[in-house]
């Protein structure tokens, strides 16, 4: 079985359709309809609605089982697979007290919304076996910002942000959900008739900035609110600084607090004097004075004293640097750094490899300027 491809969404066993909508269930079949019919066809596996209390019984009365199921006479007349809004797959937005709202009037009920939207991007991005194509055309105005930018902060390479566009004409007629394969004449609003089947639907592609490289490990597991997203996002676009406080053993890098253990906290520190003071990259092999063994334990005794592991440690070097132990502990630093920091943010702030083999050279890429130490 060929494995999917980020370049071919339709190829993942799971595909999920995503939508928010209120008064315009239409904008649900209008998609899938538009999906169906354009190469490469993409078909929905689930299908989740994202509503308030109110759109919820407007929704259903249009697509559920029990309404009109404009949804199964689609998929009956484009020979589709049968897709159906499964009950528990609308989604209706809760408040502070997990109660549902029956709309979004405020900026408590807003805050409720993003939340709410952003919970179940993150859910469904975690998936490697789906592809999520996430829809803006239904809901108000603020619920379809949130989902965008719900899907800069998670959306992966297989991912797609959609618009279904239609003629106002046609906007919000409870007579037409999709164009079918056969002539249908419906009530236009200045009382006339059209054709259903001529009427055209375009679905955008809607290109979104991919964010989710820059971001750290920790925000793809919590449920850290909206507004706590966007800041720890805005952190990532700051110019890279690094502080490091010695009383504390505290370390920040572009602001966002740094944890390691004491010995990789050391070789890290080391570093950063290297670089601070405009001192060559080095190699394992690399000859000073004094030694490179000897500058690491001295500078981990005066952070952490001779007790606990300094006596390891001063075992491990006895014999100077070596290639494993060197690289072990740049290899395992920048993994923290990574999954701290996000990819593409602890980039700046890693342990780079410098020059060609065999005059390869290990070090900071930071600019001097961009490196505080202090004592207190």
């Amino acid at each position: 079985m060929t494995s999917p491809t980020p370049l071919q969404p339709q190829t993942y066993p799971r595909r999920i359709l995503l939508a928010v909508a209120a008064k315009s269930p239409q904008i649900i079949t209008e998609t899938i309809y538009a999906l169906a019919v354009e190469e490469p066809r993409w078909l929905p596996t689930e299908l989740h609605v994202i509503t308030t209390g109110r759109g919820a019984k407007t929704i259903q009365a249009a697509l559920g089982a029990e309404g009109g199921n404009w949804l199964a006479q689609l998929c009956q007349d484009y020979q589709l697979p049968l897709i159906c809004l499964q009950k528990n797959n609308l989604h209706i937005i809760t408040n502070q007290h997990n109660q549902p709202l029956e709309d979004v009037r405020n900026s408590a009920d807003n805050a409720c919304a993003a939340d709410f939207i952003t919970q179940f991007v993150r859910e469904f991005t975690a998936d490697p076996q789906c592809s999520l194509y996430a829809s803006l055309s239904g809901g108000r105005r603020t619920m379809t910002y949130y989902m965008g930018y719900a899907m800069s902060l998670f959306g992966r390479a297989q991912d797609r942000l959609t618009h279904v566009l239609i003629e106002d004409d046609y906007f919000f007629n409870d007579q037409f959900y999709y164009p079918p394969p056969y002539p249908k004449l419906i009530p236009c609003k200045d009382g006339t008739e059209v054709d259903a089947q001529t009427i055209e639907i375009t679905l955008a592609d809607l290109p979104f900035i991919h964010l989710r490289d820059t971001l750290p490990a920790e925000i793809f597991s919590g449920k850290q609110r909206f507004t706590d997203l966007i800041a720890t996002a805005q952190a990532q676009i700051v110019q890279p600084s690094v502080k490091f406080n010695r009383a504390l053993k505290q370390l920040m890098c572009g602001g966002k607090l740094i944890k390691m253990p004491p010995l990789h906290m050391t070789f890290y520190v080391w570093m950063l004097e290297r670089c601070m003071n405009q001192r060559p990259a080095i190699h394992w092999t690399t000859q000073e004075t004094p030694k490179l063994a000897t500058q690491f334990l001295k500078l981990y005794a005066n952070l952490y004293s001779t007790n606990g592991y300094y006596e390891a440690a001063e075992k491990s070097l006895a014999a100077g640097l070596t290639k494993s132990w060197f690289e072990e502990k740049k290899s395992k630093i920048n993994k923290a750094l990574t999954e701290q920091l996000g990819h593409s943010t602890a980039l700046y702030y890693h342990i780079h490899s410098q020059g060609k083999r065999p005059l390869t050279r290990f070090g900071l890429t930071l600019s001097a300027t961009a490196i505080h130490l202090s004592d207190s």
